[in-house]
């Protein structure tokens, strides 16, 4: 990959990521619906990957690419998900500790 058609798929990746987090709506977004929003879209992505993996074990016509890559996707996010849970755990005790 040349340096800028990789230069040009950052700046489309930092694109897309800046309008994904740009606030919807006029109010404050709730940090709650944001973090169920997160799970469920993990949840989802570890559900169509073991159900692609059923269906390539029973033999159906499945893609092996397609298994390996919502397998990796599943575990991708589901391990993003835990770093995230990890900092905020981490945030969480350094609220705590603080002198009031």
């Amino acid at each position: 990959m040349s340096v800028i058609s990789s230069t040009g798929l950052a700046s489309e990746v930092l694109s897309n990521a800046a309008t994904k987090l740009q606030p919807k709506g006029k109010g404050v977004g709730n940090f709650a619906d944001a973090m169920n929003t997160a799970l469920m879209q993990v949840s989802e992505s570890q559900s169509k990957a073991a159900d692609l993996v059923k269906s390539f074990q029973a033999g159906d016509e499945v893609d092996v690419t397609k298994v390996m890559l919502a397998r990796e996707k599943a575990s991708l996010s589901f391990e993003a998900t835990l770093q995230v849970r990890n900092k905020l755990l981490s945030a969480y005790k350094d609220v705590i500790s603080m002198p009031v």
